[in-house]
């Protein structure tokens, strides 16, 4: 199966399922690779193959049409909600939780699922690896509630990075900002998201993480976004954001 779209319009069939918010490029290279993915009638066998928004794609038979501009929104996730499409154990999802009230979206990470706050989501699966890639740079900043004793002497042991059970965490800024009773609340700043790394950074200090709420990612913010609410950001200010570059590379 050959692709006649060679004429500058075409592009990969995986970024093309990216940007149409279907899936990441790995995703679609896997929806591939199960042979969901068809091209005028025909499934495909490789994500190189290119194509054009006039050419009849499906996934799992549902026809994807022309990609959106790509838009993001802030989402205050409460806890007790799974980022997950469909989740196995039945748990509730964020992405149940705001059925009717976005197109489909897909989010930028995951907070599990006792951590609450900010939840990037974007209906465009190229944004949303771009804004993942630690090569971005962006801080996430967290407010952290944790069982146990510390001082900032302790948690300026941090800002050189940390190795635990054999996985290397980097530099992390972290302030102590009150103690109440047993608890510590902290203020923490990270740059890479590793999986769960809050919780076994306080876990390597003896603490143990009560309450965790992402406050920040990179230039986007909580603030007052009241807890189950969500909230597109304006175009100009995405823009403003995510620079040139970046603009270029995800079709905005």
């Amino acid at each position: 199966m050959n692709s006649n779209a060679d004429d500058g319009t075409a592009e990969r069939i995986a970024k093309y399922l990216a940007r149409a918010g279907v899936a990441s490029r790995r995703e679609a290279e896997k929806l591939i690779e199960q042979g969901l993915v068809t091209v005028d009638g025909k499934t495909l066998e490789t994500p190189a193959f290119k194509v054009t928004p006039e050419m009849d794609i499906r996934v799992d038979g549902t026809r994807v049409g022309k990609p959106d501009a790509p838009r993001l929104w802030r989402y205050h996730k409460p806890d007790g909600l799974v980022t997950t499409h469909k989740d196995p154990q039945g748990r509730p999802t964020v992405f149940e939780a705001l059925e009717g009230r976005l197109p489909r979206v897909i989010s930028v990470g995951r907070l599990d699922l006792t951590t609450e706050g900010l939840l990037l989501l974007t209906n465009s699966g190229a944004l949303a690896r771009r804004l993942e890639l630690p090569s971005t740079g962006w801080t996430r900043r967290y407010r952290v509630r944790a069982y146990g004793r510390t001082s900032q002497a302790a948690l300026d042991k941090l800002k050189d990075g940390v190795e635990i059970d054999g996985v290397q965490y980097g530099p992390v800024r972290a302030a102590l900002d009150q103690t109440q009773g047993g608890n510590a609340w902290i203020t923490l700043a990270i740059n890479e998201g590793k999986n769960r790394e809050v919780r076994n950074l306080m876990r390597h200090l003896d603490l143990t993480v009560n309450r965790l709420i992402r406050t920040a990612y990179g230039p986007f913010q909580l603030g007052k976004l009241a807890r189950g609410e969500v909230e597109e950001v304006p175009g100009k200010q995405l823009k403003e954001q995510l620079g040139r570059k970046i603009c270029e590379e995800i079709g905005l």
